[in-house]
Order: structure tokens, then sequence, then C-alpha cells
């Protein structure tokens, strides 16, 4: 594939819809409502757009993990066991992933979401804990290679999916869901990216340029979600569904 410079109106306008895309999917989710259309606008077919999104969705992953580590907040080992169950389901998805859904589809996903979204405002017990470990149970390793497939397939409001099962499957505070959220879409990304690479999907030099702007605003997005806690991540979270569910439901 051939690939012609943008002009600097279109890397000024991916950066910034990058940044905000970033921010947004560190604390919440959605992000890719924003660049997958900004994409398709400087003419991208949807699926060398969904390639090209996941490159800077990987940048934008390594960025925010780097910035949890630099204010200590990490679990490595929690994280990584719970990225290994994303991968079947992530490869498998992004073998199918040059189909774009339906109409239908995304109003029922918008409808889905809100409704995830609502039941994560519903207050944890007070004795729910930053550390807690995992449950080893069944549906939360189920749950994790039922993302794995969506993020692999699509990718767009994964952020949502994986946030309701890490806060009511492992009781954990949004802070350290948002900590274990990056590094798990990290670790699915890359096989699903690889495939999208082999299948010529990528458009590299956008790709980079979304990436730059992705990588900044998820930095700041991970020292704001522990500097302001859980309440500034909800503030984030229903701005995020907002934008989402009113993209699904082709309001813009």
């Amino acid at each position: 594939m051939i690939e012609s410079l943008p002009d600097i109106s279109a890397i000024a306008i991916l950066f910034f819809v990058g940044c905000t895309a970033g921010f947004l999917n560190v604390n919440a989710g959605g992000g890719s409502t924003l660049t997958l259309p900004a994409l398709i606008f400087l003419g991208l077919d949807p699926s060398v757009a969904n390639g090209t999104n996941r490159l800077a969705i990987i940048i934008q992953n390594i960025s925010a993990v780097q910035s949890f580590k630099q204010s200590n907040y990490k679990d490595f080992s929690t994280s990584l066991k719970l990225s290994l169950f994303t991968l079947p389901g992530a490869i498998a998805g992004a073998f199918i992933a040059t189909r774009i859904n339906d109409e239908l589809f995304q109003k029922i996903l918008a409808i889905v979401i809100i409704g995830i979204i609502i039941s994560m405002f519903i207050p944890q017990k007070k004795n729910s804990t930053d550390n807690s470990k995992p449950i080893n149970n069944f549906l939360l390793y189920f749950s994790m290679i039922g993302i794995g497939f969506y993020g692999g397939f699509i990718q767009v409001g994964v952020g949502f999916l994986i946030m309701a099962s890490l806060r009511y499957l492992m009781k954990l505070n949004l802070v350290m869901v948002n900590m274990h959220k990056v590094f798990i879409v990290l670790i699915y990304t890359l096989p699903a990216f690889f495939i999208f690479v082999l299948t010529d999907n990528v458009n590299w030099i956008l790709g980079i340029v979304l990436a730059i702007g992705n990588a900044t605003g998820a930095w700041w997005a991970a020292k704001f979600s522990i500097k302001k806690g859980e309440k500034f991540i909800k503030i984030i979270l229903f701005v995020a569904v907002l934008i989402m569910a009113l993209k699904l439901f082709n309001v813009f």
C-alpha cells in the first residue's frame, strides 16, 4: 500500500482526536467512536481504519501502563493472568473483523452499554478493597474470553465491558479497574494488530500520528485517574458513554 503524506490540518485533527480518545479510553472507554470515524473521514476504508486504530491503541496503553507504574499502581501478575484469557477470543475476533456490523446491532449495543454504565454507578460495599485478588471462578475467565473476542473484532466500547467485569467480579474500585484494563487491552491487541498488518489493513502514517495523540491523552488520563479517584472517573465515564450512545444511534 502506497501511503501519501497527510496535510498539516489532517495531522492536527488526528492528533487532537487521538488525545481525546486516549483520555476517554483510559478512564472509561469509547474513544474509538471518535478515532474510527476520523480515520474514515480522512479517506481510509473501514477495515483499514479498524487496523490503523489498533496501532494507536497499542501505543496508548503502553503509555498508560507506564504512567500507572510510575505512580506505583501495578499488579502485573494479575493483569497478565487476565490478559492471557483474552487472547484466544481476540485472535478469533480479528480474523472476522472485516465485516461491518449492521445498524440494528449498533443500537442494541448502545442500549447494552448504557445499562452496564448505569449499573456501575451503584455504590460498592465498604469492605471492597483496592488490592482484592481476582475471584478464581469460571465466570471471570469466561468473561475475559468474550471480551477478547469483542475487542479483537471491533474494539469500540470494549473498555466499558472490561470495567463492568472487573468491577463486579473482582470487587475493585475504578482506579484499580483502569490499571488492569489498560494492561489487558495492550496484550490482546498485539495479536489482533498483527493480523491486520498481515492482511495489509494498516495505514502506518496516519496510525503513527494517531498513536502519538492517544499516548499523550492516555498518559495524563492515568495521572488524573489516580489523583482524582472514583468520582472523577465516573464523570468521564458518563461523558464517554453519552458520546458513544449518541454516535451509535447516529445522532452525529
